[in-house]
């Protein structure tokens, strides 16, 4: 069996943990347990973290257990958060938990014909058979105010003057209880988290001993951040999700690619199961070679073939090649709308009917009155750039600004306009 915890060590994935793990997780199968908020209807990349963690924990032949908070998320974590969080309905968590499952069956074997065979648990169906008075008089009696009090998640929020709601502050308890529950009835006895959740598993270890008096272990990775001290997982436009429908894989896949070299030898242990002889080796090229970008090109591929499929990779790249490289008419062709769309996202467009476009003869007629204003002031303006060779429609250079106009529409209904090197436009044909 390998080490997990050598493996997350040289992965620069290893914070903190408690004495004799390691002693633990040598002695043969162990169980282990990581919690996912479901807040959403989708993980986002900040979220990878800990599905890799228990990719690796499964690898190393032990069986992970993925529990989504369907009680926790009613209520919101307050770990390091500077204010509460509005609270969900249970329709709402039950769509996000169902779609967080889907998610997670992409990265961790689910297949019932392995011994190790992960495992998805909600901890509403537990929580929800609780009455209030069940739960502190059978739970909360066990761990002091104090204790909870000196947690720096807690004492972080008093400080700050934001206050804590009885609501959030009860959250650890009932984290607490979530390992106590799986420890008690599927022999999970590990939890794995992000470090700042390091005060919450604790909690739960402590229940452990005092209500069950058992051993229990915790093993947290740290919280990733970005080179330039900006937070990790996010763009100009927001959160990128795993959800292809919030995040296209063109965007997620450019997101990998734009990473910068420093985070790139970072993010290559931590989000791809690439060997260390393997990355080594990567960075060995990519050093010799740096404008090659061999890293970034690599974790793109690996985290998006992971997350989607090869066949979205291979779309991603070839939209990529389309905005920054040379390709041709074919190419452009091939993409679907969703990713031409989101290639030229932001790139100035002008609608015309479908008897305009029938109306249009030679290339110069389509730089007439219809698209006047938006890609040339003018037909003079026009000829003169395509008589020099600056123009292209679908990435075909146009000569001849009286010659016959035959470019075909893309999707059905788009044109793409190149005026120079770096200038695109879209013509929208509508109905």
């Amino acid at each position: 069996m390998n080490s997990f915890i050598e493996e997350l060590r040289w992965r620069g994935m290893l914070q903190d943990m408690t004495p004799e793990i390691d002693e633990h997780l040598n002695k043969g199968m162990a169980a282990a347990y990581l919690g996912f908020d479901p807040t959403a209807d989708s993980l986002h990349i900040g979220h990878l973290v800990g599905v890799m963690t228990l990719l690796h924990f499964q690898r190393a032949g032990h069986k992970p257990f993925a529990l989504v908070g369907g009680a926790t998320g009613m209520i919101g974590d307050p770990s390091f958060k500077s204010a509460e969080r509005n609270l969900l309905d249970k329709k709402t968590l039950d769509h996000n938990v169902n779609c967080i499952q889907n998610q997670l069956s992409k990265f961790l074997d689910f297949s019932s014909e392995t011994t190790n065979k992960a495992e998805l648990v909600n901890n509403y169906d537990w929580m929800s058979q609780f009455s209030f008075l069940d739960f502190i008089r059978d739970v909360g009696k066990h761990i002091t105010v104090n204790y909870m009090m000196a947690k720096d998640s807690v004492k972080r929020r008093l400080e700050d003057g934001n206050g804590l709601s009885f609501t959030e502050f009860s959250y650890q308890l009932i984290q607490g209880y979530d390992f106590y529950h799986l420890w008690k009835n599927k022999n999970c006895t590990v939890q794995l988290g992000g470090s700042d959740q390091w005060g919450n598993i604790v909690t739960g270890t402590e229940l452990i001993r005092r209500m069950g008096g058992g051993s229990a272990f915790a093993l947290t990775v740290p919280l990733i951040t970005k080179a330039d001290g900006s937070k990790f997982g996010k763009t100009e436009s927001g959160s990128v999700w795993l959800d292809p429908e919030k995040t296209s894989p063109y965007a997620f896949y450019q997101f990998w690619l734009n990473v910068s070299d420093e985070d790139a030898s970072k993010y290559i242990r931590i989000f791809t199961i690439l060997d260390r002889e393997t990355i080594e080796n990567l960075e060995k090229s990519h050093q010799e070679a740096p404008h090659l970008r061999i890293l970034q090109h690599e974790i793109a591929k690996q985290v998006t073939i992971m997350v989607h499929s090869e066949e979205d990779y291979l779309m991603a790249q070839k939209a990529s090649q389309i905005l920054f490289g040379k390709s041709s008419t074919e190419d452009l062709a091939t993409l679907d709308e969703r990713t031409f769309l989101q290639v030229f996202e932001g790139v100035p467009q002008v609608k015309i009917t479908e008897a305009q476009f029938g109306e249009i003869s030679t290339v110069l007629d389509l730089f007439g009155e219809m698209t006047q204003g938006v890609i040339f002031s003018s037909k003079g303006e026009a000829r003169k750039l395509i008589q020099g060779g600056g123009l292209s429609i679908n990435k075909e250079k146009q000569t001849d600004p009286n010659g016959a106009f035959n470019s075909q529409l893309l999707q059905g209904k788009y044109l793409l306009i190149q005026k120079g090197k770096k200038n695109y436009y879209i013509v929208e044909v509508t109905k």
